[in-house]
């Protein structure tokens, strides 16, 4: 169990509290040089580039370089030893400490240190307190940026520097740990949604699994037939294949103006992606699937109940009297309708398009029956699902937790000294 220093002194600075009594406080400024050879997009070829999207929030880490990838304007040159900081959108804490030389986007402030070790100034810029001030500095509403003015000037912990290397050795080691764990975690929820997605494929396309089909009265391995359509493949005998509009009318939800969306209407407005707020208005009533029809959230599908207003951003799907609207939205979800987005700067779905798609027809009781089994064991992923995610989100309190403890000297890990000696800023 890690213990206490024996002895703290208040920091003067509101978000580090005490800090150990041998300690000093300093502004970045008088511990780090500022760097800022630009470079030009025509003079980058053949060195690594990093932009904001390359490291991963928090961690201090980078997720997968593309050795293709080139600057399309100026950036900054940067060195092994060099710790970036990203000043656009600073809430998302990315920071990291490079381990070899390359460009980088001019979001980032290039930071050579001389007063700290390189990896314990990292772990200094990403304490929640640290980012959280910077945060409350920044101008521009669409796009927040810090200065470098305000940066540089801010108040952090200098620790002798045996102590920021004893401190690096121990969260490099913890962080590690936890980072791992939270990794294995993530990859089980990427299981779980392919584990869903096939579990949806399998069920519309050949029907219940065989103890479902039994227990519902159905027959448990129908005859198949060739579809005809290729993301189908083979079908039960007894089902149809129709065109969508054949069993679903499909229009663009009502554009709605912005200053009628607030937090305490009575009726929902859902766009491409869930509810946007809420009006006094409502455009439908009863059970409709949803689709999102514009950028990114092209093809994302929405079982919607009750009064609400469809925005312009949904495709309303209306079922037919042959088609059950859970069933149909478990349907489209297995299409992956993304797919059938037009290029363009801001990717949409055609209605058109998706109108004249194959999809295969269950008998109107068969189809309730798959709706109820699928929303069954989609209940049962999503409640295993929000598990993993909360104890992804307790690891990373923890993780945080562990580096503000550390860096601000609420514990005491100098016997994590490494054994070989290392200079300032290396």
């Amino acid at each position: 169990m890690r213990h206490p220093y024996p002895r703290y002194r208040d920091s003067g600075v509101e978000w580090l509290g005490e800090i150990p009594g041998h300690w000093e406080v300093k502004r970045l400024k008088r511990s780090v040089i500022r760097s800022d050879v630009r470079v030009e997009s025509e003079d980058a070829d053949q060195m690594p580039y990093v932009g904001l999207e390359h490291v991963t929030s928090w961690t201090g880490t980078l997720a997968h370089l593309d050795d293709q990838q080139t600057p399309e304007s100026l950036s900054n040159a940067f060195t092994s030893g060099n710790v970036l900081f990203g000043k656009l959108r600073p809430y998302l804490a990315k920071a990291f400490c490079a381990d070899f030389d390359g460009l980088c986007s001019t979001e980032f402030l290039v930071l050579r240190p001389f007063g700290y070790q390189h990896q314990y100034l990292l772990y200094a810029l990403l304490t929640s307190g640290f980012v959280s001030l910077v945060d409350s500095s920044t101008f521009g509403a669409r796009m927040p940026r810090a200065s470098w003015g305000f940066v540089s000037d801010s108040l952090l912990p200098v620790p002798p520097l045996e102590e920021q290397r004893a401190i690096a050795a121990f969260l490099n080691r913890e962080t590690g740990k936890i980072d791992q764990l939270v990794d294995k975690k993530r990859l089980l929820i990427e299981r779980l949604e392919e584990y869903r997605q096939a579990l949806i494929t399998r069920t519309i396309t050949r029907g219940l699994p065989p103890d479902a089909a039994r227990v519902a009265g159905l027959d448990p391995r129908p005859r198949l037939k060739p579809s005809g359509a290729e993301w189908l493949g083979e079908i039960p005998e007894h089902w149809e294949l129709r065109r969508m509009n054949r069993i679903a009318h499909l229009k663009a939800g009502d554009g709605i103006p912005s200053d009628e969306i607030d937090d305490d209407g009575e009726f929902p407005v859902f766009g491409g992606n869930g509810i946007r707020g809420f009006t006094d208005r409502c455009t439908h009533e009863g059970e409709f699937v949803l689709v999102g029809r514009q950028g990114a959230l092209c093809g994302n599908v929405h079982l919607v109940r009750g009064r609400f207003w469809a925005s312009e951003h949904a495709v309303v799907v209306t079922p037919t009297d042959d088609g059950h609207a859970p069933w149909l939205s478990h349907v489209l979800t297995a299409m992956k309708l993304n797919q059938y987005s037009y290029a363009a700067a801001q990717p949409g779905l055609a209605i058109d398009r998706i109108s004249t798609l194959l999809v295969p027809v269950p008998p109107l009781a068969e189809q309730r029956c798959i709706a109820e089994f699928l929303s069954e064991w989609m209940g049962r992923v999503d409640v295993l699902a929000a598990r993993v995610k909360a104890a992804v989100e307790r690891l990373e309190e923890y993780r945080a937790a562990q580096v503000t403890a550390a860096v601000t000297g609420k514990i005491d890990v100098r016997g994590d000294v490494p054994a070989k000696p290392e200079r300032v800023g290396a």
